[in-house]
C-alpha cells in the first residue's frame, strides 16, 4: 500500500511540472501571408511614392506601422508562377524546377507550409495557386483556389471536392472564404499558417463595380520615362509591352469602338467580361461610358492618346487595388477582434514588382528596379519594431527560411535564402548579403522579354541578355536611378563592370546555376536551354 502511495505521489509530482513546463512554453506563433499579384511598390502608400499619395493603401500599411517595412526586397526572377515556387521553396528556380510559366510545380518537395504542418500547425490556402491545377502535394489542410490564372467576376473556385463557380468579386470572395476558415473551420487548439493569394491587381485589371469611378477624376504624375526612346538598351526595345502600343484597348484597356456603343475594341480574352451577370455588366457600362464616349468624340493625336490611356491604366490599376486595401482591413479586424493579433506573424507582398508606366510598361519580367523590388511589410507585435524599416538586401528566397526560423524549426541545410528574424528583431547581422542574382527565362513569351540574368549590389547592376541577343547593360543606380544609361562600353567604369562580372560568376556558384559557366572574352559562354512552353493562360 505504501509502494502505490509513493508513486501515485511520483506521478502526480510529474504530471504537474510537465503542465507547468507546458503553461510556461511561449505559444506557437500563427503566420497570415497575404500576397497581391503585380502589386507595385509605386502603389501602396506605406513606400510614398507620388502615385500611392494619390490612390493611398490604409489597411495595407497598418501592417508598415505595427512592423517592418523592407525598402530592398528583390524577387529571384519577376514572373508570378517562378515567384510562387521560389517563396513556397526558399530555392532559386533552377533549384526547385519551376523557371518559366507553363511548368508544374513539384508539391511534393518541401515547402514551408509542407514542414508546418508536419510540426503541427494548421495549414490553408485561399485563392491564386497557379503552379498546378491544384496543391494536393502541399497537404494543406484546407485549400480553395481560383482555376489557374483566375477571373475577377463570378470566379471558378476549386476545392478537394468540388469546381464551383461562385457570384460575386474575386478579390471579396478570396477575403470572405479566408475568414470563414479562421471562424468556422479551423481547429482552433492548434496554431495556424493561412496563405491569401489575392488576383488583384493582375492584367486586365478589372476594379469591383464599387471602384469602377474611384480614380476617374485623378490625374496621376507621368513618369519621366513614359516616353523613353530605349537608347542603347536592344532588350528593352524589342520588348512588347508598351501601354501606348501593346496594350489590348479592349481587353486592357476598356476602349469602346464608337461614340455611345458598349462594344469592346479588341478583345484577346472576352471570357473576362463574359462572366459578367447582365446586372453586373450593366453597372459596369454605365461607368465607363461617359468616359469612353469622351476618349471617342476626341480628335486626339498620338501623344494625346498615348497620354489618355496612361491615365486609364493607372486608373483601373489603383481602384482594383482598392478591394485588396479593404480585404486586407478586414482580415486585421477579425483578428483584433478574436485576439489574434498579439501572436500572429502578418506579411504583405506580392509576387514581383510591376510597372506603372516607367519606361512606358505595364507588366514586369525585367530586372528593371520596379519589376525587380517588390513590397514586403511584416508585422509582429511585441517582436518587431512598430514604423521599423530595413534597407538590407532581401529577396524572396528569404521567405521560407524565415517562418521557420521564427516559429522555432530547423532551417533545411538545402535552403538557399536566408532568415530574417534578427533583422526583424532589430538586430545587426554580420555578413549579410550586399548583391543579389536575378534571371529570367521566358522568352519566346508573352510581351517578348529576352532572357536574361544579372547582380545587383548596393549601387551597380550588371544585366546579361541572351539567347536570341548577346547584350550587356550596366547601371549606377546613384546617378540613373531611372536606368536610361547604359554604361557597359564607358571606360570610366571598366573597374567596376569587372568586378560586378565576377560577382555575377561567384553568385551563379553559389547558388548552383546550371551549367558552371566559364569566361571567355569577357562574355559568359552559351549553353543553356529552356524550352518555350508559354501558355495561352499564362498572360
Amino acid at each position: 500500500m505504501r509502494l502505490v502511495i509513493k508513486y501515485f505521489f511520483i506521478a502526480f509530482f510529474l504530471t504537474s511540472c510537465v503542465q507547468e513546463e507546458k503553461e510556461d512554453m511561449p505559444e506557437l506563433p500563427n503566420i497570415v501571408f497575404i500576397m497581391a499579384d503585380d502589386h507595385a511598390y509605386q502603389a501602396l502608400s506605406a513606400y510614398g511614392h507620388s502615385i500611392s499619395k494619390l490612390a493611398p493603401t490604409p489597411n495595407i500599411d497598418r501592417i508598415a506601422n505595427e512592423g517592418m517595412r523592407f525598402d530592398n526586397s528583390f524577387v529571384t526572377n519577376s514572373l508570378c508562377g517562378p515567384s510562387r515556387a521560389t517563396m513556397l521553396t526558399g530555392k532559386f528556380g533552377h533549384i526547385n524546377g519551376f523557371s518559366y510559366n507553363g511548368q508544374t510545380f513539384d508539391d511534393t518537395q518541401p515547402t514551408w507550409p509542407k514542414i508546418l504542418k508536419h510540426a503541427g500547425y494548421q495549414t490553408a490556402i485561399v485563392g491564386k495557386w497557379h503552379i498546378g491545377h491544384t496543391p494536393e502535394g502541399i497537404d494543406f489542410d484546407y485549400w480553395k483556389i481560383l482555376n489557374d490564372q483566375g477571373e475577377y467576376y463570378n470566379p471558378d473556385f476549386i476545392t478537394k471536392d468540388t469546381v464551383e463557380t461562385i457570384k460575386g468579386y474575386a478579390t471579396d470572395l478570396t477575403t470572405d472564404y479566408s475568414i470563414d476558415w479562421l471562424e468556422k473551420k479551423r481547429d482552433k487548439s492548434k496554431p495556424f499558417a493561412l496563405m491569401i493569394h489575392h488576383k488583384a491587381p493582375h492584367r486586365n485589371q478589372m476594379p469591383a463595380l464599387r471602384h469602377t469611378q474611384m480614380y476617374e477624376n485623378t490625374k496621376f504624375p507621368l513618369p519621366e520615362t513614359y516616353f523613353d526612346n530605349y537608347e542603347g538598351r536592344k532588350a528593352a526595345e524589342e520588348q512588347k509591352m508598351n501601354i501606348y502600343r501593346d496594350m489590348y484597348e479592349g481587353h486592357d484597356l476598356k476602349m469602346t469602338i464608337a461614340v455611345g456603343s458598349d462594344s469592346l475594341r479588341y478583345d484577346r480574352w472576352p471570357n473576362h467580361f463574359q462572366r459578367m451577370t447582365n446586372e453586373q455588366r450593366t453597372v459596369w457600362n454605365n461607368a465607363y461610358r461617359k468616359r469612353n464616349d469622351e476618349m471617342n468624340a476626341s480628335n486626339f493625336t498620338d501623344e494625346e492618346m498615348a497620354l489618355w490611356k496612361y491615365q486609364r491604366y493607372v486608373q483601373d490599376y489603383c481602384a482594383t487595388i482598392a478591394s485588396v486595401d479593404e480585404g486586407v482591413g478586414r482580415v486585421l479586424d477579425y483578428l483584433e477582434e478574436n485576439n489574434l493579433i498579439e501572436n500572429t506573424i502578418i506579411v504583405y507582398t506580392s509576387d514581383q514588382g510591376f510597372f506603372v508606366g516607367e519606361h512606358g510598361w505595364f507588366d514586369k519580367r525585367f530586372m528593371y528596379e520596379e519589376s525587380l523590388r517588390t513590397p514586403l511589410l511584416i508585422q509582429f507585435k511585441g517582436k518587431i519594431k512598430p514604423n521599423s524599416t530595413s534597407e538590407k538586401m532581401v529577396q524572396n528566397i528569404d521567405l521560407a527560411p524565415t517562418f521557420l526560423d521564427m516559429i522555432g524549426l530547423e532551417v533545411p541545410k538545402d535552403i538557399q535564402g536566408e532568415s530574417l528574424k534578427q533583422i526583424l528583431n532589430g538586430k545587426e547581422v554580420e555578413n549579410w548579403r550586399t548583391s543579389i542574382y536575378y534571371h529570367y527565362y521566358e522568352f519566346p513569351g508573352f510581351h517578348s522579354v529576352k532572357r536574361h540574368y544579372g547582380v545587383r549590389d548596393e549601387r551597380y547592376k550588371l544585366m546579361h541578355f541572351y539567347n536570341n541577343i548577346d547584350e550587356w547593360e550596366f547601371y549606377d543606380l546613384q546617378n540613373d536611378k531611372h536606368e536610361t544609361n547604359n554604361l557597359i562600353n564607358n571606360p570610366k567604369y571598366k573597374t567596376e563592370i569587372s568586378r560586378m562580372k565576377k560577382e555575377l560568376v561567384r553568385l551563379m556558384e553559389f547558388y548552383d546555376e546550371p551549367p558552371i559557366s566559364e569566361w571567355k572574352d569577357e562574355k559568359l559562354v552559351k549553353g543553356r536551354k529552356v524550352p518555350n512552353m508559354i501558355s495561352e493562360k499564362t498572360h
